[in-house]
C-alpha cells in the first residue's frame, strides 16, 4: 500500500513538474513571442539595425541639442531602480527639488523669457518612482521645445509636431497621463536634423 502511494506521488510530482515547470512556461513564452514579440523582448528601439535603447527605460541625454528626461535618483541605471521615499515635509526632498528647479530655469530660461518656478512642470524637478521613467509630460517637452528649436535651427512648429507625434495618450483612454518618450523623441529630432 505504501509503495503504491509513493509511486503515485512520484508520478504526480514528475507530471506536475513537466506540466508546470516546462510545458506552461514554454506555452506562455510561445504566446508572448507570437502575439507580443516587441514587448516580450523588452520593447527595444533600433536605429540603423542597432539597438539604441528600450522604450521602457530612460537614458541620460546631455547637451542643449537634446530633450532631457526626468531627474533620476539612480543615475539612469536600470539594474538599480528605486525611489527616494521622501515625504512632502522632507528637507532633503525640498533641497533636491530646489536644486533641480534652479538648474532647469538656468537651462531653459534663456529660451523662455520670464520663466519662473510656477512655469516649470513638476516632472522636470522630481524623480519618478523607478528612477528610470522614459516619459516626460507634454508640458515639460513644450518647455524644452524653445531651446531645441533655437539650438537645432528647426522651426518651433516642427519641434512641436515632433513632440505631438511622440506623445502617447492615456492607457485605455483614461488611465494615467499622456507622456512623451524622450528616446523616441530624440531619435525623431536627429532624423529631422538629418543625422
Amino acid at each position: 500500500m505504501i509503495g503504491r502511494l509513493v509511486a503515485t506521488s512520484a508520478v504526480v510530482v514528475v507530471l506536475s513538474t513537466l506540466a508546470f515547470g516546462v510545458g506552461y512556461p514554454l506555452l506562455v513564452t510561445g504566446i508572448g513571442q507570437t502575439a507580443f514579440a516587441s514587448q516580450a523582448n523588452g520593447s527595444l528601439i533600433t536605429k540603423d539595425g542597432k539597438v539604441v535603447g528600450s522604450k521602457l527605460v530612460a537614458q541620460e541625454f546631455t547637451g542643449n541639442q537634446w530633450f532631457h528626461e526626468r531627474p533620476s535618483g539612480v543615475a539612469y541605471n536600470a539594474a538599480a531602480t528605486s525611489f527616494a521615499n521622501l515625504g512632502p515635509t522632507s528637507a532633503d526632498l525640498a533641497t533636491a527639488v530646489h536644486k533641480q528647479l534652479v538648474a532647469v530655469i538656468a537651462l531653459e530660461g534663456p529660451y523662455n523669457p520670464g520663466l519662473a518656478a510656477a512655469g516649470v512642470p513638476v516632472d522636470a524637478v522630481t524623480t519618478s518612482g523607478s528612477g528610470i521613467d522614459p516619459d516626460i509630460s507634454p508640458a515639460y517637452a513644450a518647455l524644452q521645445s524653445h531651446r531645441i528649436a533655437a539650438v537645432s535651427g528647426l522651426p518651433l512648429a516642427t519641434v512641436a509636431q515632433l513632440i505631438k507625434k511622440n506623445t502617447d495618450g492615456r492607457s485605455l483612454g483614461f488611465f494615467g497621463e499622456p507622456g512623451v518618450n524622450v528616446l523616441k523623441l530624440n531619435l525623431a529630432l536627429a532624423k529631422a536634423e538629418g543625422h
